[in-house]
């Protein structure tokens, strides 16, 4: 048994915080704890992201128990630890868990329980993130599904029911591919421990080919991120979830996605990825290039927002498939890069859409118009995040997409080159939907609408930090993320 501690805290702090909600407190006061809660979360999640030793790499901060579970079955063991890769997806859960909880302020349906699922799916996410055992994984990747379903569910709008029913068809779908991928891994080598499976995968006699078995993995993160044509779940998820719901779908929901690729495909299977690189890359190119030309076509604010992130996840798959060229490492990090500043841009995206609806009543862009005049600081807010997604230098999106196209050139130039245009196409949606929304003249029917309230700046300020912190010095993070995708390249270079 090895214990720090601090890694089950920040999974099971907000879990049984969430359940104390349900149990004991009031519709009324579900809300205060629910702040403390987050708020604690936050300070633990920025804890390990401060003490983990990017110099000396590795595992670290690790909790273990080897006899968690009934041995005679599985060796399943509560392991977990974090490295590079990990460690910032933990802090941008904690600090999207909190802006999640200020997005439902104003909350008023079964109040307690809107904030117990938000709570129990931020510890869910981040036991992901910190999983080293394989099966512990699969476990916590499943237990995220079930407060997502009823936050889209009860809290939405529109065709909530159906959406809610299809995010879990089909990510129910993709994780049964997984659960095969994940059990025959086990049957070859006799070990769920993550740490020891690379080396182990590489000398063991595998039940069915590794490109099989890497295939199976991948499709389950293909759909979570979302690829084409598994895409078609979010935008329908999307628009009928509640803003707290968007900020962790599009912050840290598809980011599961794109780590499972990192840690477990590409980690586990370094012949294979490189073999499949011009796959990876082409669904990339086509996730980018499709995604914003059908976000050109948008006229729902929310639904615009979903469209373009299907675009900028291609950005992901473009990096990750450069890890067969010269400067794979590069590529992998603009990847992770990609999958932090794409958190905060768009879930600051989705908080001040949330914030705007609230007020109007309408997310229809034909219906909106001039609510600058009205709603300067929600104007701001929404201009910044527009920016940072177009990829304005100064800003994070910027440093990411940038690191990404220095990796890929060199081993996919066409691909890279047809990728700039989904910047491009990124700058007219973007602002044409900033345009349309907020500038021009005011419609009579608005002449009464208010801007953002104290409790709507607090996060609206923290993911506006984050954004322009990372623009200005990226290397708080790549560094930290480059450091971790090491084994991968190194393992990379040795087979080429």
């Amino acid at each position: 048994m090895e214990f720090n501690w601090i890694l089950s805290i920040a999974i099971f702090l907000p879990i049984l915080g969430g359940l104390t909600i349900a149990i004991f407190f009031s519709n009324n006061t579900a809300r205060n704890f629910a702040l403390f809660i987050s708020t604690l979360e936050l300070f633990i999640c920025g804890y390990i992201f401060y003490i983990y030793q990017s110099s000396s790499g590795g595992i670290q901060l690790v909790d273990k128990i080897s006899s968690w579970f009934p041995q005679e079955f599985f060796k399943v063991e509560y392991f977990l630890g974090v490295d590079g890769i990990s460690t910032p997806l933990i802090l941008l859960t904690g600090i999207l868990g909190i802006v999640s909880i200020f997005a439902s302020w104003n909350i008023t349906l079964r109040t307690k329980e809107h904030y117990m699922w938000l709570l129990i799916l931020q510890g869910a996410v981040i036991g992901v993130f910190s999983s080293l055992d394989l099966m512990l994984f699969f476990i916590f990747w499943e237990l995220e599904l079930i407060p997502m379903f009823f936050l889209i569910s009860i809290w939405g709008t529109g065709r909530k029911e159906y959406s809610a029913m299809k995010f879990l068809i089909f990510t129910l779908l993709g994780s049964a591919f997984m659960l095969i991928g994940i059990l025959l891994i086990y049957l070859s080598t006799g070990t769920f421990d993550m740490t020891k499976l690379p080396s182990e995968m590489a000398s063991a006699t595998l039940i069915i080919p590794a490109s099989s078995i890497f295939l199976l993995t991948i499709i389950a993160f293909a759909v979570k991120l979302p690829v084409f044509p598994f895409h078609t779940w979010l935008p329908d998820a999307h628009t009928d979830a509640p803003t707290a719901a968007s900020v962790m779908l599009a912050g840290v929901l598809l980011k599961m996605g794109g780590y499972g690729i990192l840690r477990v495909s590409a980690s586990m299977f370094p012949n294979q990825i490189t073999e499949f690189a011009w796959l990876i890359g082409g669904l990339g190119v086509i996730n980018i290039i499709y995604g914003a030309i059908v976000t050109l076509r948008q006229s729902d604010l929310k639904r615009l927002v979903a469209y373009s992130s299907i675009s900028h996840m291609g950005f992901v798959l473009l990096g990750i498939a450069a890890i067969s060229g010269p400067f794979g490492e590069i590529g992998l990090t603009g990847a992770a890069l990609q999958m932090f500043t794409h958190g905060t841009i768009t879930g600051l995206l989705f908080l001040t859409i949330g914030f705007i609806y609230e007020r109007t009543h309408t997310r229809h862009i034909p219906d909106l118009g001039g609510l600058s005049l009205k709603m300067p600081l929600l104007t701001i807010s929404i201009l910044i995040a527009g920016l940072a997604s177009l990829g304005l230098p100064g800003t994070s999106g910027f440093v990411s997409e940038l690191t990404v196209f220095m990796g890929s050139f060199k081993a996919w130039t066409l691909f890279t080159s047809i990728s700039v245009f989904g910047v491009v196409l990124a700058a007219g949606y973007i602002l044409w939907m900033i345009q349309r929304s907020m500038f021009g003249p005011l419609p009579t029917r608005f002449n009464s609408l208010s801007d953002a309230t104290w409790a709507e700046l607090i996060p609206i300020t923290i993911l506006v930090i984050s954004i322009i912190s990372i623009g200005i010095y990226p290397s708080i993070i790549s560094d930290m993320f480059s450091e971790g995708l090491k084994p991968i390249t190194i393992a990379i270079e040795a087979i080429n």
